[in-house]
């Protein structure tokens, strides 16, 4: 759940002028399970989008859009540390929708990548392992995006990030008391839209707007970079109710980000929200669509449910996580 100065750490700007977030992660997980095979084939199972493939086992899996994130990382993995082809049967499942604007697609690739470091005993520490799952998914997959989610999925807990020029990040553990966080998490409704999008054109415009020196979109980016102090500030400090203010600050600087963030359906929700009690929110990931989270002071959360219901979309319950990527062997 990425709470402040989501997009500064997408390149160029991050490149340019330094990127900071402020995330944390919940109780929805990414699952990913190895079990080596000795018939020479490779199976690839994805649980929650039905879809089952039993290939050749081979040196490099062909990349034609059929769970292209678990053949990429075989193909790194293969790649990087030399090793012959291998025989396995992988199967994932992901408690998150696609498109739900949550980092599934990132959390997917560090479980993935955790399993096989787990069974081949790779030599990946926390960095190692994040930086080789962003390179992945922004380079060797082309999909468009930036750095947080793969550092948030592997590190876990609640993390003020820093992003810088040659793919530079450094992540800050941040020590929360146990009531600030459980206070959040009760007024934090995360609402899920029922509508997924498609990030990587949001995104896309994005990266044109800075390169562009776009000043209504660089403008925005400098300001949900402060956005992630002042959010830093207020949760270590225990100032929860003005996490929602520090919310409405960010969400309408992201609406300026590119063309597609928001629309009339999610501004239409956003202010059912604010009027029924709700002091700020965001969507979460790229925007257009997925889960929106709101901070609803008080007791204004069943209110604020409430006049949601409307919508057609659902309420999903969750509680903050410390851990991170876990492996093991059985």
């Amino acid at each position: 759940m990425g709470l402040a100065g989501g997009g500064t750490d997408v390149a160029p700007y991050s490149e340019l002028y330094g990127g900071a977030i402020l995330n944390a992660t919940i109780s929805m997980y990414a699952y990913a399970t190895i079990q080596p095979r000795t018939d020479g084939k490779i199976v690839l199972n994805a649980i929650d989008k039905n879809e089952k493939y039993i290939l050749d086992s081979a040196p490099a899996l062909d990349i034609d859009g059929n769970l292209d994130l678990h053949k990429g990382i075989y193909n790194r993995i293969v790649r990087d540390f030399k090793l012959n082809p291998l025989s396995y049967e992988l199967t994932t499942h992901v408690d998150a929708p696609p498109g739900s604007g949550l980092g599934t697609s990132s959390t997917l690739v560090v479980a993935i990548l955790g399993a096989f470091s787990e069974w081949m005993n790779l030599p990946l520490g926390e960095y190692d392992l994040a930086h080789l799952a962003f390179e992945i998914e922004r380079m060797d997959l082309k999909m468009a995006g930036g750095k947080q989610d793969q550092y948030a999925a592997t590190f876990g807990g609640v993390n003020f990030m820093e992003f810088s020029k040659e793919d530079k990040v450094i992540v800050n553990p941040l020590r929360v008391r146990d009531k600030y966080l459980d206070e959040l998490a009760h007024n934090l409704v995360l609402y899920h839209t029922e509508t997924s999008r498609l990030s990587s054109a949001i995104i896309e415009q994005q990266t044109r707007n800075v390169m562009a020196g776009n000043n209504k979109s660089l403008e925005a980016m400098h300001k949900l970079k402060e956005q992630a102090l002042m959010m830093k500030e207020a949760i270590l400090k225990g100032e929860v109710d003005k996490i929602g203010e520090i919310l409405d600050f960010g969400w309408r600087f992201k609406k300026n980000l590119a063309d597609g963030v928001s629309n009339p359906f999610i501004d239409e929700i956003y202010e059912t929200a604010m009027s029924h009690g709700a002091t700020g929110g965001k969507i979460s990931g790229a925007g257009g669509g997925g889960f929106i989270f709101f901070y609803c002071p008080g007791n204004t959360r069943s209110a604020v449910i409430g006049s949601l219901k409307k919508f057609g979309g659902q309420t999903k319950r969750y509680e903050f996580t410390t851990k991170g990527l876990s492996t093991w062997t059985l």
